[in-house]
C-alpha cells in the first residue's frame, strides 16, 4: 500500500499555494493510470464498465469516499463510463488531497 492511500484528506485553506508541477508529478507516481491535465491543475481518469448498473455502483462508491473525506471529484457520467477529475478549489490547483482522493 503506498504512503498516500494511508493518508486522510485535510482541509486546505482559502488561497494556499498548490502542488508545483514536480510535486503533482512525483505523486502522480503513486496513482496508476491517472493524468494531470490544465496545466498540472487538475487530476483525471475515466473508467469504464460494462453497463449502466455497474457505472452508477462505483458512481456512488465515489460519491461515499468523496463525502467521509470531505473532498469531491467532479463527475462524468454515461452509459459505462465515468470521468473524474480532482482539483482543490481553495487553491485553484491541486493539493496532495487530490492524490489522496484519486
Amino acid at each position: 500500500m503506498s504512503d498516500l492511500a494511508k493518508k486522510r484528506c485535510v482541509p486546505c485553506e482559502e488561497g494556499g499555494e498548490p502542488l508545483t508541477r514536480a510535486e503533482a508529478e512525483n505523486l502522480l507516481k503513486e496513482v496508476d493510470g491517472w493524468a494531470l491535465i490544465d496545466d498540472a491543475r487538475l487530476l483525471a481518469k475515466g473508467f469504464h464498465f460494462k453497463d449502466f448498473k455497474e457505472t452508477m455502483a462505483f458512481v456512488n462508491k465515489v460519491a461515499a469516499i468523496a463525502e467521509e473525506e470531505g473532498h469531491h471529484p467532479d463527475l462524468t457520467i454515461s452509459y459505462g463510463y465515468v470521468g473524474v477529475e480532482l482539483t482543490t478549489h481553495a487553491m485553484e490547483g491541486l493539493s496532495e488531497n487530490d492524490f489522496i482522493e484519486a
